[in-house]
């Protein structure tokens, strides 16, 4: 089996070094193109396990509008994200939401909590008209 190689763009600092990797499974044979320590890091956890925060919303009762936004506390095995999707996607919550409050904690014992992103208030549900088209 022959190494495989990818070229990954870190995202750890504004400079956006394209890294490149030569590993094989889980083994990483050699990382170059990173400006700094952090890229290598990057590009180590990229392989072997990548991560993600997870944003997303959850479907209010009795706020001002019908979702709040949300995201993991931390990041998630980026293998999880569908189920946890699937487990987010069950939930509603009841106005007042504050920014911060915990939505559901450790999603699928990943020890990330799915967190408010913004205040909503309890009141009527705006609702929108369609425009007529012309």
């Amino acid at each position: 089996m022959s190494p495989e190689k990818k070229i990954l763009t870190c995202v750890t600092c504004p400079k956006g070094c394209e890294v490149n990797v030569e590993f094989e499974g889980e083994e990483i044979l050699s990382i170059s193109g990173n400006a700094c320590p952090q890229g290598e890091e990057y590009a180590k956890e990229e392989i072997v396990s990548p991560m993600r925060i997870l944003p997303t919303t959850v479907v209010v009762k009795g706020g001002i509008l019908p979702l709040v936004p949300v995201k993991t506390s931390k990041p998630i095995p980026r293998n999880l994200i569908l189920d946890c999707m699937k487990e987010i996607g069950k939930i509603q919550v009841n106005a007042p939401i504050k920014l911060g409050d915990i939505i559901l904690s450790d999603i699928l014992g990943t020890g990330a909590d799915i967190i408010a992103t913004r205040d909503l208030p309890a009141g009527e549900s705006v609702t929108y008209k369609k425009r007529k088209s012309h």
